[in-house]
């Protein structure tokens, strides 16, 4: 039997508490993304994926979006998200990781970046 990697139940209520508690950032990216806005690609927030959360992701296209903000900027977290990056692509998923000031201030630039990883793109 397949072992069962997304959305496993034992993280449920982690992922709600997440999608309650969105960053700015967070909010203004999925309005983007949502209902299936760019491109016609579905996207999921709060995806589980394995033990770890990803903050945005697209099954179809095996693309993960990860927002940082501050609290990513020293060795310890930035380790963690090492390994978790390295998991996540060991299972042929893309990870794109934009900081939360490039959502807020550039987020036209932001979407054409996460256009460009679709395999069906003309651009």
């Amino acid at each position: 039997m397949k072992k069962k990697i997304h959305n496993r139940k034992q993280l449920e209520s982690f992922r709600k508490e997440l999608r309650n508690n969105a960053t700015t950032s967070e909010k203004k990216l999925w309005k983007a993304l949502q209902k299936s806005q760019l491109e016609g690609k579905k996207f999921r927030r709060q995806q589980s994926i394995g033990n770890y959360i990803v903050d945005f992701y697209c099954p179809t296209e095996r693309l993960i979006i990860e927002l940082d903000g501050e609290v990513h900027n020293n060795s310890v977290n930035q380790d963690y998200d090492f390994k978790r990056t390295t998991y996540l692509e060991s299972l042929n998923h893309t990870v794109l990781r934009f900081q939360n000031e490039e959502v807020k201030n550039s987020i036209d630039l932001v979407l054409e970046r996460i256009k460009f990883e679709f395999s069906d793109s003309d651009s």
